[in-house]
């Protein structure tokens, strides 16, 4: 009987700085099941790359001489959708990661992550999931707060002030949702944005329960991690910023 030999994921790098390329490569060749097979500095290059390529993943950085990472990931994803796209970038501002996400990416990962988180959100995206940094969470999460108060224009209504003081975050519990009434205040609180500390805080229990809880939620709603359970969570009007 033969064994089957599963090839390893293909990965092509796009950023301009060369010593960090070299430290993410070698990070990813460690793994049997991913390996870098191409590399360059600027967002046109990454084309011509994946003509010739045809990797799986690109791993690219936003700020890129010649073409940026949010141009160059709207044309790959005209010409090559099957490839998908994950940005790795010093920015955490929420309007970068919005901006990429529309463009066609699944994830949006952040330079200082450790290695062995830029592995796993490599492999949730492989698997089919969108890989959100946790870092900004709480900030996408106050731009889709915002974007609720926008009408049919995208017209802002009321003043800034106006809509943080009444942008609070309600849960509406459903009959068919496998919540429990904990889990249902954890994931109210986890759509605010808050840390697990905070979560524990909040509701005067253990940071390792919070932990718990959301190991929970992220199991009963089949999903990979925070982000994802609270965007479906605004998505299907469990809960309303």
């Amino acid at each position: 009987m033969t064994t089957a030999i599963h090839k390893p994921v293909r990965l092509v790098l796009a950023d301009d700085h060369q010593l960090f390329r070299e430290g993410v490569k070698r990070i990813i060749n460690m793994e049997s099941d991913l390996e870098v097979v191409g590399e360059c500095g600027d967002g046109i290059q990454i084309i011509e790359l994946c003509n010739e390529l045809n990797p799986e993943i690109v791993l690219m950085d936003i700020n890129m001489p010649v073409e940026n990472g949010v141009v160059a990931t709207e044309k790959l994803k005209e010409i090559f959708p099957h490839i998908k796209v994950i940005i790795l970038s010093i920015h955490d501002d929420e309007s970068y990661v919005f901006e990429t996400l529309r463009k066609g990416a699944s994830g949006y990962l952040l330079k200082d992550m450790e290695a062995e988180a830029l592995i796993n959100a490599i492999r949730a995206v492989v698997s089919g999931h969108a890989y959100i940094h946790p870092k900004v969470t709480g900030k996408l999460i106050n731009q889709l707060r915002r974007m609720t108060y926008l009408d049919e224009r995208g017209t802002s209504v009321g003043s800034d002030e106006q809509i943080v003081k009444d942008a609070g975050v309600r849960y509406h519990p459903s009959p068919d949702s496998p919540l429990t009434k904990r889990e249902a205040e954890v994931l109210r609180l986890m759509a605010e944005g808050k840390s697990n500390k905070s979560i524990g805080d909040h509701l005067f229990i253990s940071e390792k329960t919070v932990k718990n809880h959301v190991s929970s939620i992220l199991q009963k709603m089949e999903v990979e991690d925070r982000t994802q359970a609270v965007i479906i969570a605004i998505k299907t009007g469990l809960v309303t910023l």
